[in-house]
């Protein structure tokens, strides 16, 4: 190694190696750059010669110069570049003109290279953290022709660490929590810190842990920063929340060292490790007899210093209610014991309770053996209250018969005071059920009787509402419901099920079925009705109609010959008699009506009308009301077009019972010039100021004389057709004698002026010697003749 590489690496203080390697292994048949042939060894040359002919002689180049790496230290400054390395080849022997070259990253503004020694100088203060190293490439040229004399070869140069960053917790503060009562060893949590030093050179990124603030609670591992339980028995409840500081520090943890901090907050989370405890052990509630089934008598409570789901527990009665008089239930708002009634409480029959309460948790610890349980006793005084009268029963069902005469007794009701002192009970009907007052209630015993007669058919149920009042308290009363049931009598005579209108066929067969009927009755009888059927006894013998029983309370009436004609006779009554099987049995007599009927082969009724006898055979009455729809549809569709016809062939002329409507006259046509009269009414264009200023409205009935309004004038000869419209538009619209009709008149006028001005020379003041028509040619082809003539006027003048 060359001499001033060695004072170098002195310098530095740090081992920097500049390696000079010969390429051995490159063989090549030409020679290097900068070397001759004539270079070679005695040794290859005596090799050459022993080789035999046809053999190519292989010759071993020599690099002039190649380098692995070199060092800086980061972070160093002082008044002068720092060297870090030299540069050197075997072409370099002293007499030759040659310059080294730098090229790659910072060659130039970081590195600079002194071109006659190849020294290498760091020009800047250098971070290891911003860039850890650069590539850069050498090169050896002729100072004088600039002419590569070797290959540009590629080295390294590397910024050396030194512990300048401390180390830092990226992710803090932290926050982790650990079981209660955890054992010694128990992990809580890991943190991490992070160092920007190089990990691999020295001991700048070697970190140790260790607890500035929290012993004797926690510990740490010094290298793997894990945080540990460090005490027995840590209660929750002693100290829930505990703030432990973490240090790490690099170099190992040794002196100089840099290091950071952060927080940890630990949190002891709750096991089931306390029983429920009462606030008392006895406690005493006053109940009144007569609070409500469901509703609350008192509240117990058993604290619980665990909390969440540890703190819950369930109450529960485990002794002195036999009876099932009251139960216990949870709030799960407030975790207390809500103590409601089941059954109603009885003053006269049991003043006090003794119960035994229980609390139990409702999750529990696995080496705890069970749930934490407390116990407490709960007295209870039944309060006397003054209560209403009670029914010997909650509802009463009564019958009686519907023809049962006025003030018969329909049952009774009893009810009685429970209370001690007894009070007598007066007894009413609500007549807000009873709105008819068909029942009365006796005051004193509560009998109900009959005030009006009842009929089943009309109402089977009669509800109503008795009250019972005590006499020493009027405030007291109680309620029972009375359904009354009316029984049924057999009073109402059967009758047809339905108005029944029977058709008999003219050409029917004698025994014919013409209709078959049935009959209602409205009683209600126990086993079912049973009806007989008879004819009354004038018609017996009826020469025409017979009836037949079918046996299951229903007749069916049959024709006896096949003689039946429209035109003798048109309608038959029957009259029958309807008997029912009640006691004492009730019958009715009813008339069943039969029509004769036009009939098809088939025995289908066609018509039953004596006028549709006379009607062509073969002719019905649909199709003689069909063709009648259609010669009035066809009368209807000429008088349409007639009226049409006369609407379309009337003028349009304005009558004078038709004057109120609109009228709309609009000129849309250019004409054919001033002599096309024809396309529209051109009079009033050309006298513009009318008769004497004054014109007539066209859209309502003219005057016999047309009289000018007052203080209407005429306009001047010369007026505008545009103006004098705007004159007379403003006249009508302030005319309040006028009535409110359109009246739109459109004119394709463009007035009395010209663009052109005048062509008469009649009116100008000058002379023709004054006038030049020249610009009669820029008119257009219209005037271009008139152009000719006045130039050639103006020619002939001059000439």
């Amino acid at each position: 190694m060359p001499k001033q590489s060695e004072e170098m690496l002195m310098d530095l203080w740090m081992p920097m190696l500049l390696v000079w390697i010969t390429c051995v292994s490159c063989v090549s048949v030409t020679p290097i750059v900068g070397q001759s042939n004539s270079t070679q060894t005695d040794g290859s040359a005596a090799m050459a010669s022993s080789l035999g002919e046809g053999q190519r002689l292989l010759s071993r180049a020599k690099r002039g110069w190649v380098w692995n790496q070199m060092f800086v230290l980061e972070e160093f400054s002082g008044p002068d570049p720092i060297l870090v390395g030299r540069l050197h080849t075997d072409l370099d022997v002293g007499n030759k003109n040659i310059k080294y070259v730098l090229a790659g990253e910072g060659a130039g503004t970081i590195f600079a290279i002194n071109e006659l020694t190849g020294d290498i100088h760091a020009m800047k203060r250098l971070d290891r953290e911003e860039k850890a190293e650069y590539t850069l490439t050498a090169q050896v040229i002729n100072a004088d022709t600039d002419e590569p004399l070797e290959p540009p070869s590629e080295f390294i140069i590397k910024v050396q660490d030194i512990n300048d960053n401390p180390p830092q917790f990226t992710e803090g503060p932290y926050r982790a929590s650990v079981p209660e009562m955890s054992a010694v060893g128990t992990p809580v949590t890991r943190v991490t810190a992070t160092d920007a030093d190089d990990p691999v050179y020295g001991n700048s990124a070697k970190l140790v842990y260790s607890i500035l603030e929290g012993q004797p609670y926690f510990s740490i591992d010094p290298n793997s920063a894990t945080i540990k339980i460090a005490l027995h028995g840590m209660d929750r409840e002693m100290r829930e929340e505990y703030l432990v500081v973490i240090q790490a520090k690099d170099m190992g943890g040794h002196m100089g060292g840099l290091s950071g901090t952060t927080t940890v907050t630990i949190t002891l989370t709750d096991i089931n490790d306390n029983p429920p405890k009462f606030s008392k052990s006895l406690y005493e509630f006053v109940i009144p007899e007569d609070l409500p089934t469901g509703k609350m008598g008192g509240k117990v409570k058993a604290n619980d210093r665990d909390i969440s789901e540890n703190a819950k527990s369930t109450y529960s009665i485990i002794e002195g209610d036999e009876q099932g008089m009251f139960e216990i239930i949870t709030d799960t708002q407030t975790q207390e014991g809500i103590l409601r009634l089941k059954r109603p409480l009885d003053y006269e029959s049991k003043r006090a309770y003794t119960l035994k309460v229980e609390a139990t948790n409702i999750r529990s610890e696995p080496t705890s053996g069970g749930p934490f349980k407390d116990t407490a006793t709960v007295k209870i005084v039944v309060e006397d209250s003054d209560e209403p009268p009670v029914f010997s029963k909650p509802m009463y069902l009564l019958e009686v018969n519907e023809n049962a005469p006025i003030n018969t007794v329909i049952g009774t009701v009893t009810a009685r005071d429970p209370d001690a002192t007894g009070s007598l009970v007066r007894y009413f009907i609500d007549r807000h059920t009873d709105l008819e007052r068909q029942f009365n209630i006796n005051v004193d015993d509560g009998k109900i009787t009959l005030a009006k007669p009842l009929d089943r058919e009309t109402d089977m149920w009669h509800n109503i509402t008795v009250t019972a009042t005590e006499v020493r308290n009027h405030s007291q009363i109680s309620r029972a419901i009375v359904a009354i049931r009316v029984m049924d009598i057999n009073d109402n005579a059967p009758e047809f099920a339905t108005e029944y209108e029977a058709f008999l066929c003219e050409n029917g067969k004698p025994g014919q079925v013409i209709q078959t009927v049935s009959a209602v009755d409205k009683d209600d009888p126990v086993q079912g009705h049973y009806f007989d059927y008879r004819l009354v006894p004038e018609m017996l013998n009826n020469p025409n109609f017979t009836i037949k029983n079918n046996q299951d309370n229903s007749i069916s009436v049959l024709a006896k010959h096949d003689t039946f004609r429209r035109q003798k006779q048109e309608m038959y009554f029957l009259p029958i008699i309807v008997t029912d099987n009640g006691n004492p049995p009730m019958s009715s007599t009813n008339t069943l009506t039969i029509r004769v009927c036009g009939c098809s082969k088939d025995g289908i009724v066609q018509s039953c009308n004596v006028e549709a006898y006379i009607l062509p055979i073969g002719l019905s009455m649909g199709a003689l009301i069909a063709i009648l729809a259609c010669i009035i549809l066809l009368l209807v569709i000429v008088v349409l077009f007639v009226t049409l016809r006369r609407h379309k062939n009337e003028p349009l002329i304005i009558k004078d019972d038709e004057d109120v409507r609109e009228n709309i006259i609009r000129y849309d046509d250019e004409g054919g010039g001033e002599e096309d009269t024809e396309a529209f009414d051109i009079a009033t264009l050309q006298n513009p100021d009318g008769i004497n200023g004054y014109l007539p409205r066209k859209d309502i009935k003219p005057d016999l004389q047309f009289m000018p309004r007052a203080g209407q004038h005429s306009g001047p000869n010369g007026v505008d057709v545009d103006e004098f419209i705007n004159i007379r538009l403003h006249e009508a619209d302030n005319d309040p004698t006028a009535p409110p009709y359109d009246s739109i008149q459109i004119y394709g006028y463009e007035g009395r002026g010209s663009i052109a001005g005048s062509l008469s020379s009649l009116e100008t003041a000058s002379s023709d010697s004054d006038q030049n028509y020249d610009y009669l040619r820029e008119w257009g082809p219209r005037f271009r003749r008139l152009g000719e003539l006045y130039s050639v006027g103006e020619s002939d003048r001059e000439t």
